[in-house]
């Protein structure tokens, strides 16, 4: 560092010219000024003093020659102009701060000057100092900080992803009056390998630093919030959401910055705070907002990709124009310390446990804000963490499925792999702080418990749950209840303006058309009077008295419409009323805040919530806390809790069980048959085939029993039955007839079959009737558990596809909801109006032919009503579907062969 510096110095040496080496050398062409940055329009020039001295300067490499060319400048600059500047100048000269931070090489001006001082010296100091030494406590610092040389100097994580997040760190000494300073060396930037292609760049600039004060309630990262302000190493001042450019020259490595904060009352500079740069002023005061006067207000530095030294001591590295007491040296009346508080010489690590949307986040955020000390760790801190540090993300930080393990997505490597969670894992425990692990499934797991805890030395830690499970306090219910009404509101003063505008914009038509109209009107009228005063100028010589007087009357009504035009306005201004909005019955009796994004996905859900049991302390919890209700009404709740969901989550790992393969090839074969019946029975040649191997059929089982002796009464009693059956076909009136009555659907008695006249509609719903009756069997007969015998209808599409391997549209039988299939088929299943499940209304055993005859009767009750008018009883399903019995072929349906195996009725 002294060889550096020794370096620098010969070089600025040279730069000054008061070495005499350039002397005889021809001068160089003045560089022009360059464009200003962050200037604020109408913004208050600064007036300026005199160029600052090469020797006060520490210029960047870059900017070598145009250093050496702003040496050629000239020496003075006018600074009568500041002569009487009254003390109450430093707020109109902060304005311009855009104009006043430039030196040599900057951005800001052509040449370097400097801001006239109005800072002198620090009184001697009378009172009592602060003893306790100024430094950096591990619970005010971010995960990633990593102190050396005993806090001296601050580092960062970088690896993992480590090396897109901002490290900050907030200082144990605060002040609440007087003036003090405290200084921040770079002295190290780290490099960083570039993103691979194809995948989304890092945050820029990968070198960066913020330096300022705080106060105690602040986020430990500078910016983040109206609670702190700060300069940054690009030469930006920053308070909440605003950035502005007061500092020309960026702050390199090897450079000191020393912040100042003035307190002083009888200051002209108080309640402001100043950034010098090795010892020079880099810009004028910036005044403190008002939130920020009155509160302690603590140092401290953010940053990324760089080792700090943070020197708070009564020498400092870069003596001022001034002599200024550092944070070190400040009055017991001036400051504040900041201790640790520690239980038992040990910190704690709390595992939160509550069940998924009813509430676990909100009450973490509640005791987030009044614990402060404690740290998140989760997938959700680290999304929040990475927005504060400008790490772009895919889609946004509002787009995630879950909020207790959201998907990542930002493209960068060590990031999209779980590499930063597992640095977070390794290095949690070897940090002295408070935790608070919110992981909602692992949380309520025994398994996942145990995994969490075990990271964790119980020497070091003291580990308690929790849990937060069952009803509400009345303090929280009231703040879901303020927040249920605020959304509410939101919403209706949305809508509201919504309308407002469209109001606006219609009247804003009919104006514009109305002026139009007017216009028109006046135009025709104008031009009509122009034609007979000019007819009139012909005849008489008072022709041009007459256009006078018409002249008179048009602007007179001229008067009186614009007149009216401003009437109209004022009618029109509608004054914006407040939308007041009341919680209904149903919302006042919610207790948990429901939100968009669920805290657990569908399936780690569906697949974990039956293992969720309450923590005890035999798992290795120091303490169990039961935060809203006691222990016995928890575990009462979560079994209540547990048996609800048996309704509402679907069974992940559920397989297709070998007694279901069984039944459904057995409907299958059956399913050809008659489709294959009802072919030959419409076909007349197949027809006669048919019965032609059916006699013969009998004949020869007939011969088999009966040997050949039989054989000529045989043949006559064939004849006979062959007549019978003639006669018989002639007297059967097959409308009439009771389906529920036939013995044999395949034939009644005429040789017709029952489902002859089925169309293809009809062969659906006799497919989809057998599919649901043996869907919701076989979900009971395969998941053998006798609390859970049915399935939610919202499932239905689910199951379906895991059995039939083939996707369950009801779009594809023409109607828009689950409904309206089951009221043609509520003989077969039903949806259970109490819980929305789908129950069976025909046992296990049912003959299959029995779905045949319900088919049937649909079909002609379906043909009465359509007999008599109803056009609602007609069936529009669509002809495209594929067969029901087919492999999966992507789109189906359950219309079973529909199209092939039968005509339109």
């Amino acid at each position: 560092l002294k060889l550096f510096t020794v370096a620098r110095s010969r070089a600025r040496f040279c730069l000054s010219g008061a070495c005499g080496g350039c002397a005889a050398m021809p001068p160089k062409k003045k560089v022009g000024a360059k464009k200003e940055v962050g200037k604020k329009a109408g913004a208050k020039p600064i007036e300026l003093e005199a160029p600052l001295a090469e020797e006060d300067v520490a210029p960047e490499p870059e900017l070598a020659e145009e250093e050496a060319v702003a040496a050629e400048a000239p020496a003075e600059a006018p600074a009568e102009a500041h002569a009487d500047a009254p003390a109450e100048a430093a707020d109109a000269e902060m304005e311009g701060g855009d104009e006043a931070g430039a030196s040599a090489g900057g951005e800001g001006t052509e040449a370097a000057k400097t801001w006239v001082e109005h800072e002198t010296d620090a009184a001697p100091a009378k009172g009592q100092s602060i003893q306790d030494v100024c430094v950096f406590r591990t619970e005010d610092t971010t995960l990633n900080v990593m102190q050396t040389v005993t806090g001296k100097h601050l580092m960062a994580l970088s690896d993992g992803g480590f090396q897109y997040f901002l490290a900050g760190a907030r200082a144990s000494i605060g002040l609440k009056a007087g003036r003090y300073m405290f200084e921040v060396l770079l002295t190290e930037c780290k490099g960083t390998t570039d993103s691979p292609p194809g995948k989304a760049a890092g945050p820029r600039p990968k070198c960066y630093a913020r330096m300022g004060f705080a106060t105690e309630d602040a986020s430990l990262l500078l910016g983040d919030g109206a609670l702190s302000v700060c300069f940054d190493t690009e030469g930006f001042f920053t308070h909440g959401k605003t950035r502005t450019k007061v500092c020309s020259n960026k702050v390199g490595q090897g450079q000191v910055a020393a912040l100042l904060l003035n307190l002083d009352p009888s200051s002209p500079n108080a309640n402001t705070v100043s950034l010098f740069v090795d010892g020079v002023r880099a810009s004028p005061p910036q005044a403190l907002p008002d939130g920020l006067k009155g509160k302690v207000l603590y140092p401290a530095v953010t940053y990324r990709n760089l080792t700090l030294q943070v020197h708070f001591g009564k020498s400092p590295l870069r003596p001022l124009p001034f002599k200024c007491l550092t944070v070190q040296e400040a009055l017991v009346t001036d400051g504040v310390v900041r201790k640790a508080a520690e239980k038992n010489g040990k910190h704690e690590v709390i595992v939160p446990v509550g069940l998924p949307d009813e509430g676990t986040f909100d009450w973490l955020d509640g005791f987030l804000a009044k614990h402060r000390d404690y740290v998140e760790l989760s997938d959700r801190a680290i999304l929040d963490w990475a927005n504060k540090s400008g790490l772009p993300r895919q889609g946004g930080y509002s787009k995630r499925s879950c909020n207790d393990k959201p998907e990542l997505g930002f493209g960068l490597p060590g990031m999209d792999d779980f590499s930063l969670q597992k640095v977070i894992s390794m290095v949690a425990p070897l940090l002295p702080r408070n935790y608070v692990i919110m992981e909602v499934k692992d949380c309520l797991l025994e398994s996942g418990r145990k995994e969490l805890l075990d990271r964790f030395p119980s020497s070091d830690f003291n580990k308690m749950a929790r849990v937060v499970i069952g009803e509400p306090p009345a303090d929280f219910k009231v703040l879901v209840h303020e927040h249920t009404l605020k959304e509410k509101q939101d919403r209706a003063q949305g809508e509201a303006r919504r309308k407002k505008v469209e109001v606006a914009k219609k009247k804003a038509a009919e104006e514009a058309k109305r002026k139009r109209e007017a216009a028109e009107k006046k135009r025709q009228e104008a031009v009509k009077k122009a034609k007979e005063a000019k007819a009139k100028a012909r005849e008489k010589k008072e022709g041009e008295e007459g256009a006078a007087e018409e002249e008179a009357a048009a602007e007179e009504a001229v008067e009186e419409d614009a007149k009216e035009e401003e009437d109209a306005k004022m009618e029109e201004e509608v004054k914006e009323e407040e939308v007041k909005v009341e919680l209904t019955a149903e919302e006042k009796q919610r207790h948990f805040i429901k939100r968009d994004i669920p805290d657990l996905v569908p399936k780690d859900m569906s697949g974990t919530y039956m293992k969720f049991t309450i923590p005890k302390k035999e798992e290795g919890f120091d303490n169990v806390v039961f935060e809203w209700q006691s222990a016995g009404e928890c575990q009462t709740y979560l079994e209540s809790w547990i048996s609800d969901r048996k309704v509402t989550q679907r069974v992940e790992d559920l397989q297709p069980s070998d007694w279901f393969r069984s039944k459904h090839n057995e409907w299958q074969k059956a399913l050809a048959s008659w489709k294959k019946k009802a072919a030959e029975h419409k076909d007349p040649s197949k027809k006669k085939a048919a019965e032609a191997a059916k006699r013969k059929a009998e004949a020869s089982k007939s011969k088999k029993e009966g040997g050949e002796e039989g054989d000529e009464e045989e043949k006559e009693e064939e004849v006979a039955a062959e007549e019978a059956k003639e006669e018989a076909k002639i007297e059967i009136d097959v409308d009439d007839l009771d389906v529920f009555a036939v013995e044999d659907i395949n034939d009644l008695g005429n040789g017709e079959p029952l489902f002859a006249n089925f169309a293809p509609e009809d062969w659906a719903l006799l497919t989809l009737r057998f599919e649901l009756h043996l869907l919701v069997h076989a979900f009971r007969h395969d998941l053998a558990d006798p609390s859970r015998t049915a399935f939610h209808e919202s499932h239905l599409t689910y199951y379906y596809n895991k059995y039939y391997k083939r996707a369950f549209n009801v779009k594809y039988f023409g109607v828009s909801k689950l409904q309206d299939i089951i009221d043609w088929i509520q003989d077969t299943v039903e949806i259970v109006p109490k819980n929305g499940t789908m129950e069976w209304q025909l046992s296990e055993d049912t003959p299959l032919h029995n779905f045949v005859k319900l088919t049937e009767d649909h079909r002609r009750d379906r043909q009465r009503r359509m007999d008599m008018g109803d056009e609602t009883a007609e069936l529009k399903f669509q002809r495209s579907a594929q067969s029901a019995g087919a492999p999966r072929q992507p789109p189906s349906n359950p219309m079973a062969n529909a199209v092939k195996g039968g005509a339109r009725q």
